[in-house]
């Protein structure tokens, strides 16, 4: 709803999208779920500013993509397939903000990963345009 203005609350809004990322909240994931979106949403409109909150925001999404990975609890495979799109989706607009700086930070990763669906994930990333 903000825009473009949602700039002037980035930093506080940082802080709250990484906690909710850390924490599952249920077999539902609603709120991780939400918070993909409300990044998304950010990325999308404050994108300029996005480059230099990129190694935060990485680390939360590759942690949580593994999270989500290894989780044995109660969550649902469709949810668990959400969650992994949306962080996907994010890592690739981040990517394009920043001029392909994810696709290379990745490299590393998808070369010493050897779970199949993490890297699927990081294999979205490089091949998008």
């Amino acid at each position: 709803r903000l825009g473009i203005l949602i700039v002037r609350h980035l930093k506080r809004l940082e802080r709250v999208i990484l906690g909710y990322l850390e924490v599952c909240d249920g077999p539902e994931e609603e709120a991780r779920l939400g918070i993909l979106e409300t990044l998304q949403r950010t990325i999308e409109h404050a994108w300029p500013r996005m480059p230099c909150r990129l190694p935060v925001l990485l680390k939360a999404l590759l942690k949580m993509i593994w999270d989500v990975h290894t989780d044995q609890g109660s969550t649902p495979e469709p949810v668990k397939a959400a969650l992994l799109h949306g962080a996907t989706e994010c890592l690739i607009l981040l990517d394009r903000c920043s001029e392909g700086q994810v696709k290379v930070l990745l490299q590393g990763v998808y070369s010493s990963c050897e779970e199949t669906r993490v890297r699927e994930c990081i294999r979205k990333v490089q091949e998008n345009t």
